[in-house]
């Protein structure tokens, strides 16, 4: 997850969407008290095997399967985790973290939410794609991602209605990739949570799953989640070096249950 400024919506701006991440969003405790999560089946987790992670941006992948990724490490699976930015624009005007330096401190910020994940095993793939520009190297991620998908037991993706052009990409390259390999996919929200509401029409529930967390992993995810220290704290006392993760929008974060849609 980058910047707000920089969580551009699609750029049509007739589109309903637009500007739906910049504006507020809604509050945790709406869905907290939603009836909704009842009806959701239960997500199993897959069989012995490999299972691969894409993320746009460092962070994606602990924000909306951290708690997910702390179980398959725990039953033994194999994790792959595809970084496809380094999330260096996330603060774009900073005087304190330059673009390159961000890049160093997003990568160590991922192995170590991993590590309090449990997941320190965990091969971390990083293709270098420009942050905010993933929908324009759409094809070269579906192709880094075929060799990475072959003989996965579960790929998982952003979710390619997230309002957000990198998570939608990044979903469809990995969908596809998935798709020539024949191998199981979901795809996982993230800012679905800020622009959406509990009963959204604009929201596919009727392919939504839930992974329940036990008490532990919600633990360990909400320690991996602290350790992108460059998202959620201010860099500097500057507009430009502000938090891009508030509480509000942790919050969403750290429930005791993750979604995917099937």
């Amino acid at each position: 997850m980058t910047t707000r400024p920089y969580d551009t919506a699609r750029p049509d701006e007739t589109s309903p969407y637009a500007d739906a991440i910049q504006a507020p969003g809604t509050d945790e405790s709406e869905w907290e008290t939603w009836p909704g999560w009842e009806g959701l089946r239960e997500f199993p987790l897959p069989p012995p095997g490999r299972v691969v992670v894409v993320a746009a941006h460092p962070d994606d992948e602990v924000l909306g399967l951290g708690g997910t990724l702390a179980r398959l490490a725990a039953t033994g699976h194999q994790l792959t985790v595809v970084s496809v930015t380094d999330g260096e624009g996330s603060h774009p005007d900073s005087e304190v973290l330059r673009p390159g330096e961000l890049v160093r401190v997003r990568a160590a910020e991922t192995r170590l939410a991993l590590e309090r994940l449990g997941a320190g095993e965990a091969e971390i793939v990083r293709l270098h794609v420009p942050d905010s520009g993933v929908d324009q190297h759409e094809e070269e991620v579906r192709q880094a991602l075929v060799p990475l998908c072959s003989g996965a037991v579960l790929v998982a993706a952003p979710w390619t209605g997230d309002v957000h052009s990198d998570h939608e990409a990044a979903g469809r390259a990995a969908r596809a990739a998935a798709g020539e390999c024949d191998a199981p996919f979901v795809e996982y929200p993230v800012w679905l949570w800020h622009w959406s509401h509990p009963d959204d029409p604009r929201v596919p529930w009727d392919r939504a799953a839930r992974l329940t967390l036990p008490a532990g992993t919600r633990a360990r995810k909400r320690h991996a989640v602290d350790a992108f220290a460059s998202q959620i704290r201010p860099l500097g006392p500057g507009a430009a070096d502000a938090a891009v993760l508030p509480p509000e929008e942790l919050a969403h974060h750290l429930r005791p249950h993750e979604v995917v849609f099937l």
